[in-house]
């Protein structure tokens, strides 16, 4: 069945000399076109993800194609059933990402050798090879290349320090480092080549080019790729699939990503959609109990519904010791 939305993904580093006026001026023109979505612009360039119909989609890509700052910017195009977000942002920043660095990474000066798809699958499987993941943990955990290493991170900024305190395991390897679109490794294979890292290379496109590759196919990805819209997950492997991800609650096999109904803690957790009800969708005891709980809200529970389930939640760690 053919699907009538997409959903695009891309980044250009390239100097905008306003960000907050070109922002400004840019998010009007995304909602003239019926976008919705969520882009960034700094100084350096803009980084963006937008979904609308086949024909507002491609306006916008020709626009920006036949504009000559973005003439070489490449598009990642995955088809969809609607649209991926509820609102259209276009935000100024003060960098695409955030690498908290005292001496930021140019990526047009310095940055890791780009791989095709085809040779990152065939890097992976040599000797002296070493897979970093260069996205954060609760990504890491929905889907990840088959033997990457799991920096133990929550924000991308935290990745320079864990590489400084885990040197050996990258010493003298061939560093083969993704993320999902690409924009990521731009900077940080940069960062690595800086850090005196001689053998870097980064999967051009990220995780979303390799997904559609027609040779590869997708291969060695294991579970699912983590983004940033109201998806939560797409598949990348088209040959195989192999769920890595694991139910906070029971660790049993779960590719099934919610927040924390705590609106102040609002953590990531994979969990199935039983468990959901049963933990009130808290991830902790504090959370369930939280009076601004907002899976009790949207179920309507009474304060005797909610009691019943905490204690038959008592019962059961009871019954477990």
């Amino acid at each position: 069945m053919e699907k009538n939305y997409r959903v695009l993904l891309y980044y250009h580093y390239v100097t905008i000399e306003d960000p907050e006026q070109f922002a400004a001026d840019h998010l009007e023109f995304c909602k003239s076109l019926g976008l919705k979505g969520r882009i960034l612009v700094a100084n350096e360039g803009v980084n963006g993800t937008v979904s609308g119909t086949v024909e507002q989609t491609q306006a916008y890509i020709d626009a920006m194609n036949n504009d000559p700052m973005f003439q070489d910017m490449p598009f990642k195009i995955d088809e969809a059933e609607g649209h991926a977000f509820k609102k259209m942002h276009c935000r100024p920043r003060p960098e695409l990402v955030n690498l908290s660095l005292e001496d930021d990474v140019n990526p047009h000066e310095i940055t890791g050798e780009y791989l095709d798809p085809k040779d990152f699958y065939q890097k992976m499987q040599q000797e002296d090879t070493v897979i970093l993941d260069a996205r954060n943990d609760y990504e890491y955990d929905l889907g990840h290349f088959r033997g990457a290493i799991r920096p133990d991170i929550e924000t991308f900024r935290e990745l320079p320090d864990w590489v400084r305190d885990n040197k050996e395991m990258l010493e003298g390897k061939q560093i083969l480092t993704y993320c999902t679109g690409g924009i990521r490794c731009e900077k940080f294979s940069g960062w690595l080549k800086r850090e005196g890292f001689d053998n870097v290379g980064q999967l051009h496109g990220g995780i979303a080019t390799y997904s559609k590759d027609p040779e590869v196919q997708g291969q060695l990805w294991d579970g699912q790729m983590y983004v940033f819209d109201e998806r939560i997950s797409v598949p990348i492997n088209q040959v195989e699939h192999n769920v890595v991800g694991k139910d906070y609650f029971t660790g049993e096999p779960c590719e099934r990503y919610v927040n924390c109904a705590n609106p102040e803690c609002n953590k990531q957790i994979i969990i199935s959609e039983e468990n959901e009800h049963k933990y009130m969708r808290g991830c902790t005891h504090e959370c369930r109990v939280h009076p601004r709980n907002r899976y009790v809200q949207e179920q309507d529970l009474t304060e005797e519904q909610v009691q019943e389930r905490l204690d038959a939640l008592k019962e059961e760690n009871a019954q477990a010791l």
